[in-house]
């Protein structure tokens, strides 16, 4: 078995901490969060300094748009994904959201976003809502697959959440287990739809931390039923399984934090998340070393096309999406 941790870290520069963490060749990346993001400028020195630790680390933001936007003052407002039915042209503005997306976080130095949201939004689930592109599956391919596009463009690759739908259910994995009782055969009528759909343009994925009792009794990110069967087997997807946050609610099924990880990892995750808690991280990490779990061989598919002008606004295709979108405000 194969696999890596991805962390977070405190604040808006490096600790001497950090810095020791990041060295260890069990931790792939970092992800930022709000708190770790003041304006361009100091995100871009805070890439370069975790590239001056490892230059092999990834570096990954949550920048869907509407209300989970972590880099915000100097940068675009980006819309929630599921006000973009409503613009004159949905497909065009759903391409230049992606691409504006990818471009301003390329420039900072980060390789991905973890996005697009593939999730179908039945009107039941709080944590998705908005964050959905919509409610039905023609409606998610045409404009996830438009996302995806200008997100390609720019050079972003993509990771699609949260397989195999998260929509249905209406607790918030953050806080609580959800359950979702339907049929695998539901499931594939509609929410696993969009994954196999787009799943040429997903470098990687996201299982959902939600039980789906007739398939598994394990959460997806926890099932070899649905990683390894399902996603690997009859799916045929090649691409970077990422666990959800290992720190939410969802996951205390599996354990404490290295019994989470190891968990997620054997059920087919190449990369697993814990954020917002240090000692939960470093509990893992020790659980890899004293396993000695190799880290993940190939993360190659996941580092962004670097762009070296700073001054990314000037570009013209910044200028024309960031005119398209002014007319949607963001409300998700």
């Amino acid at each position: 078995m194969q696999g890596s941790l991805m962390l977070d870290i405190g604040g808006t520069y490096l600790t001497a901490e950090d810095r020791h963490l990041l060295r260890q060749p069990q931790v792939c990346g970092v992800i930022l969060f709000a708190r770790n993001i003041e304006h361009p400028g100091q995100v871009r020195e805070l890439c370069r300094a975790i590239r001056e630790v490892r230059n092999d680390l990834l570096i990954a933001v949550d920048q869907e748009g509407g209300r989970v936007q972590r880099l915000r003052q100097g940068f675009v407002a980006l819309p929630a994904m599921g006000l973009l039915q409503t613009a004159g042209n949905p497909e065009q503005v759903a391409r230049e959201c992606g691409w504006l997306m990818a471009w301003e976080v390329l420039a900072m130095g980060i390789d991905f976003s973890f996005a697009p949201v593939l999730d179908l939004d039945y009107g039941r689930s709080a944590v998705i809502g908005l964050r959905s592109f919509g409610g039905d599956v023609d409606t998610v391919n045409t404009l996830a697959g438009a996302f995806l596009q200008g997100m390609q463009a720019a050079g972003m690759p993509a990771v699609g959440k949260h397989f195999p739908g998260h929509g249905w259910v209406t607790a918030d994995s953050h806080v609580a287990i959800p359950v979702d009782e339907r049929s695998l055969a539901d499931i594939q009528q509609a929410d696993l739809i969009p994954f196999k759909h787009l799943q040429h343009a997903l470098a990687g994925l996201m299982p959902a931390h939600v039980i789906y009792p007739q398939v598994d009794t394990a959460p997806a990110g926890f099932s070899k039923v649905w990683l390894q069967d399902i996603l690997r087997q009859q799916l045929n997807y090649p691409g970077v399984l990422f666990s959800d946050d290992l720190s939410m609610a969802g996951a205390h099924v599996a354990g404490d934090a290295a019994q989470r990880l190891l968990a997620a990892l054997n059920a087919g995750c190449n990369v697993g998340l814990i954020c917002n808690d240090r000692g939960a991280a470093e509990q893992a990490l020790s659980a890899l070393q004293a396993e000695n779990i190799a880290p993940c061989a190939d993360l190659s598919a996941m580092y962004g096309r670097y762009i070296s002008q700073h001054d990314f606004q000037q570009h013209p295709r910044w200028q024309s999406a960031r005119h398209i979108l002014k007319t949607l405000t963001s409300n998700g």
